[in-house]
């Protein structure tokens, strides 16, 4: 029986519209939190409605022991006000974990790229992300800061979860050294980066492809901070879902440096935002790769675990352009992807970077 289920169906169908509502599954994702759609039934004034008209809302169930709705819904209706294309929240219930919000429908941004609809897809969601960025805070809801502590918290998964956890590796000192070298150099490129809100999670996963306009409809941002000015870039350029080639990441990129040099929110010259956005994105991925990690092992999320080779091949080709990350890049080749392919599959890309 699933109470949590039946709680929600009884806290809808108080509102009206919904008295006779169901909660159909739409998704879950990698945290708690899970969707449901529900429809609201339209009166016509006939007095007779054979065939009621309803429209489609999405209930949210983020059960509050797991999943605080609170900062979902700080800064939803923040960023809503702003004229940014999140999900309206009609009614809120934190102390429940229940939320009604707009349906946005189910045409993720993955799934609707292809080869002759990349740019375009891109270019909407570059735009969207440089109004985002440009947000200012609330002040009473001040974005938490991306600084040290939480950096190194989202790298050190990459080990304990993926090296240590899922690959079972056992770390000598000189391993622990060189792992604890590399994030230094990570963690120091993104606080010397000028901040912007962050969104933290935008990739192709958490945009949708709306019926009407150009705008995609942004989701997920619960987690926002204060943080580097590539981060986002990074999570939607080198997203973990999909892969595009190199030429064709660096001409969006410049194309968004170009707009956030105009917008003022940095003064990098190309190389310069480069190399951000190149360091960044390892910080990223050693994270990502960790979470992928964690899902499989704490969460029962198995279906992560395909992601992880494709995460690790951007690690790869972001280390072969580093000098002073040479040991990390070696290592990975020698240790780290030879048990990644044995126990998940083949890492994109090999033949590429052999030192």
């Amino acid at each position: 029986m699933d109470h949590r289920l039946q709680m929600l169906t009884t806290w809808v169908r108080q509102f009206p519209g919904f008295e006779n509502a169901d909660a159909r599954p739409v998704s879950g994702d990698a945290s708690f939190r899970r969707y449901f759609r529900v429809l609201k039934a339209v009166s016509d004034n006939s007095g007779t409605m054979p065939s009621q008209p309803t429209i489609p809302f999405i209930v949210m169930d983020s059960p509050p022991e797991q999943e605080d709705c609170g900062p979902f819904v700080t800064i939803g209706r923040h960023w809503h006000q702003a004229g940014i294309t999140v999900p309206q929240i009609f009614e809120a219930d934190p102390i429940r974990g229940f939320l009604l919000l707009e349906d946005f429908g189910d045409q993720l941004m993955l799934g609707q790229l292809s080869s002759s609809t990349a740019n375009a897809l891109y270019q909407n969601a570059l735009d969207e992300l440089v109004l985002i960025q440009q947000l200012p805070a609330q002040p009473d809801h001040p974005l938490p800061a991306y600084d040290t502590a939480l950096l190194n918290r989202e790298m050190a998964l990459f080990r304990d979860w993926l090296l240590e956890g899922y690959l079972g590796l056992e770390l000598d000192n000189i391993e622990k050294s060189m792992l604890d070298t590399t994030f230094a150099l990570l963690r120091e490129s993104a606080l010397a980066q000028p901040n912007v809100t962050v969104h933290r999670d935008y990739h192709s996963r958490n945009l949708l492809v709306l019926e009407h306009g150009s705008r995609p409809g942004v989701i997920d941002f619960q987690d926002a901070v204060s943080g580097p000015v590539t981060y986002d870039a990074v999570s939607l350029l080198k997203d973990c879902y999909i892969q595009w080639p190199e030429e064709q990441i660096c001409e969006w990129l410049e194309t968004f440096r170009e707009q956030t040099l105009g917008a003022g929110l940095h003064r990098a010259d190309r190389d310069t935002f480069r190399q951000w956005f190149e360091l960044m994105g390892m910080q990223r991925h050693l994270k990502a790769a960790g979470i992928f990690a964690r899902l499989a092992m704490r969460d029962n999320k198995p279906r992560y675990l395909e992601d992880i080779p494709r995460t690790v091949s951007y690690l790869l080709a972001a280390s072969k352009r580093q000098p002073a990350l040479r040991h990390f890049h070696e290592w990975l080749i020698a240790v780290a992807v030879p048990r990644i392919e044995e126990l998940i599959g083949p890492v994109p890309g090999q033949e590429l970077l052999t030192p």
